[in-house]
């Protein structure tokens, strides 16, 4: 019997820790032809989803999905992702999650024209970085920390942190 990822069960220790806490879990993901996203929001075959309480409905967090459904402009989607491609987990009122590396699922882009441009793990000195493990991280970039571009997927006229509305960008740095 294969053993089971952790990842799964990090994103719902995070999930946890989020929502414990008061900030709002969102969810950077690389979008393939497996994921089930409204692809009007998607940037560089990625989205950003904030999957909190007051976000989504009927969210589930499986070992291998992570399923709810949300609404965009108003209009009700259901949300399937992946768990494989989830790049990163995190508050978005202080950054503080966790980045995970990109798994292959077998679906294909979207854009099959798309720039993909991975991080590799921090290794400590003296010790070599598996390439499977994830990273702790801090302040907002899912995009830097993790793969190419990340956008925010539109969240109705709330502003954003910097008091523009809309349209900014996640942001999530490495922590060795």
């Amino acid at each position: 019997m294969q053993e089971i990822s952790t990842k799964p069960y990090l994103l719902r220790a995070l999930y946890e820790w989020c929502t414990d806490n008061g900030y709002t879990p969102h969810i950077a993901v690389r979008v393939d032809n497996q994921t089930r996203v409204p692809r009007q929001f998607v940037r560089d075959n990625e989205i950003v989803l904030n999957i909190s309480f007051e976000a989504t409905s009927q969210l589930q967090m499986g070992n291998e999905w992570v399923e709810f459904s949300a609404r965009f402009s108003g209009k009700s989607h259901k949300i399937e992702v992946p768990v494989a491609n989830i790049l990163a987990i995190y508050a978005r009122e202080n950054g503080q999650g966790m980045a995970f590396p990109v798994e292959s699922t077998g679906g294909e882009a979207q854009d099959s024209g798309a720039d993909a441009e991975t991080v590799e793990p921090a290794a400590a000195p003296g010790t070599q970085a598996s390439p499977t493990a994830p990273r702790a991280v801090e302040s907002p970039s899912a995009a830097d920390a993790v793969a190419a571009k990340t956008d925010r997927a539109p969240e109705g006229d709330q502003p954003d942190d910097d008091g523009s509305k809309g349209g900014g960008r996640a942001r999530l740095k490495i922590v060795k």
